[in-house]
């Protein structure tokens, strides 16, 4: 080391009167290092991702080659230029030149490693429940915007330009911007959160508390579009979405769906054979699970009629108008060929006393 120490001294004073040279020299030193530093950087991360066997890992180390040789060798061209005396002015603006290229060149990596890291996230729903094919634009450009604005501060700060000023205009305009597109960003923020916790999905039905019932067909930043079962489409915005009580028919983990269907019949009838005739229905219906097995259950004495349930799953939550419709269609068939009646509200009117004349 002492060797090396002895022989660059020694260069150096011999290439002190030639400012030049002294630039060059530094230039061609700084171009080495680059490389070296390029592959043994890249070299060492490319053992570590070697273990693993994704492609991400690859296409990672494959855009670093450029900002790590270019910084290196940039670094080195600022101290070139530093040996050179040159005036002020003319000295700010070549570093200033050569900082703005180096920060462009970072700001291109930023923008290519954002892109490969959400495209690989999208790919892991699983994981990564908030990146999905709606919400991957709007994350791709908040990077880009913040990246933009990142790179813009520091070439400002490079040129030696004074931004207190131009932080405190953009802090005026963005707040003046947030109070006009108030209910917008109410809506934006929403429909990130909603994307991001799922509360249902595209395909779902859902019931919300004003009594809208439909299929989730879209969901997007602004609003959240319905698909009622009379083909009339809803259009919900996502700020009244993220704060409304939502019952989410085909949410949980079973895939599968529970229809209940009562009826009543009359005191006296036999019980038995009643639960035994309603499972039977159920049981001889195509659409209707037979695990978890249908079942009957005695509710209540009812004030004309003894009420029962026939409790049964489907597998879509779009089938339980026209399933609950069959049921009851073949209950009323059953119950009057096996002799079990279905009352109605009846009463009886008694006269104690007619009036005179």
């Amino acid at each position: 080391m002492g060797v090396i120490q002895e022989y660059w001294q020694t260069a150096v004073n011999f290439l002190q009167p030639y400012p030049y040279l002294q630039a060059g020299m530094i230039i061609v030193v700084c171009l080495f290092l680059a490389v070296v530093v390029d592959r043994l950087i890249t070299g060492i991360i490319s053992r570590v991702v070697s273990r693993t066997e994704t492609k991400l890992d690859d296409r990672l180390v494959a855009i670093m080659h450029r900002p790590i040789f270019t910084t290196v060798a940039l670094m080195g061209l600022i101290l070139a230029t530093v040996q050179l005396n040159l005036n002020d002015i003319l000295l700010l603006g070549t570093i200033g030149v050569i900082k703005t290229f180096l920060v462009l060149i970072w700001l291109t990596f930023g923008l290519r490693l954002s892109g490969i890291m959400l495209g690989a996230m999208k790919r892991q729903e699983d994981r990564f429940q908030f990146v999905q094919q709606t919400t991957e634009p709007l994350l791709k450009n908040a990077v880009a915007v913040f990246l933009f604005v990142a790179a813009t501060y520091t070439i400002l700060i490079a040129w030696d330009v004074n931004v207190t000023g131009l932080v405190a205009s953009a802090g005026i305009l963005g707040l003046a911007l947030s109070f006009a597109a108030q209910d917008t960003l109410a809506n934006l923020f929403a429909g990130v959160a909603i994307l991001a916790d799922r509360p249902y999905q595209i395909g779902h039905y859902i019931i919300l508390d004003g009594g809208e019932r439909g299929q989730v067909t879209h969901i997007g930043l602004r609003s959240t579009r319905l698909l009622t079962r009379d083909d009339v489409e809803v259009s919900i915005p996502n700020s009244v979405m993220g704060n409304a009580k939502i019952v989410n028919e085909a949410g949980g983990p079973p895939q599968r769906y529970r229809i209940r269907t009562s009826v009543g019949v009359a005191y006296g009838s036999d019980i038995d054979k009643v639960m035994e005739v309603l499972v039977g229905i159920a049981a001889e219906h195509p659409k209707i699970f037979s695990d978890p097995e249908p079942r009957a259950r005695f509710r209540a004495f009812g004030e004309s009629s003894l009420d029962f349930d026939l409790m049964c799953w489907i597998e879509q939550p779009a089938d339980r108008g026209l399933v609950s419709h069959e049921l009851n269609c073949a209950i009323y068939k059953q119950f009057a060929a096996a002799d079990i009646s279905i009352p109605f509200p009846q009463r009886d009117l008694y006269i104690k006393e007619m009036p005179s004349g």
